[in-house]
């Protein structure tokens, strides 16, 4: 358990450091937030086509008004923690690459939705936009990172059962 807390705390805080470097937010940040500002916008756009993206930012081009995806909104803190802890822990190296994979996958899936809501809540009402983002969005996102992870942990292990 020690070395698993070790590992753990090693990798998340080279990882969070190494995306706080200028070069990690121009190569990694900035492209991937800008990403998840399309796959937004491209999602919205199913069914309102009146939103674009530009950059980091989700507009509707009626309007010009939107919502701004800023660090910490586009989902790579959250997939910091799921990568460290997965890297971590002692499972064959296919699982572990698998389980981020496919935790990346979850994670930005509710992130799109996150920023969906958000923009239509940005419309509504500043105050619950406001109380959306910080107090509903950010534990849920942690709360999906928690489920992808015990998800993981039991297929890593095998799916097996204590009986």
């Amino acid at each position: 358990m020690l070395r698993f807390l070790a590992i753990f705390l090693a990798l998340a805080l080279s990882l969070f450091a190494a995306e706080l470097t200028p070069p990690g937010q121009r190569w990694v940040v900035e492209p991937w937030t800008e990403a998840v500002a399309r796959v937004s916008a491209a999602t919205i756009t199913s069914f309102d086509a009146s939103v674009v993206a530009s950059g980091r930012q989700l507009l509707d081009s009626l309007t010009g008004r939107g919502v701004s995806i800023e660090a910490g909104c586009n989902g790579l803190e959250a997939m910091i923690l799921l990568a460290a802890a997965m890297l971590a822990f002692p499972a064959p190296w296919g699982r572990r690459l698998g389980g981020i994979a496919f935790g990346g996958v979850a994670i930005q899936a509710l992130n799109i939705v996150r920023i969906v809501s958000l923009f239509y809540l940005s419309r509504w009402s500043a105050e619950w936009f406001e109380w959306a983002h910080l107090y509903l969005w950010q534990p849920l996102i942690m709360v999906d990172v928690l489920v992808v992870w015990l998800v993981w942990l039991r297929w890593a292990r095998g799916g097996t059962r204590a009986t």
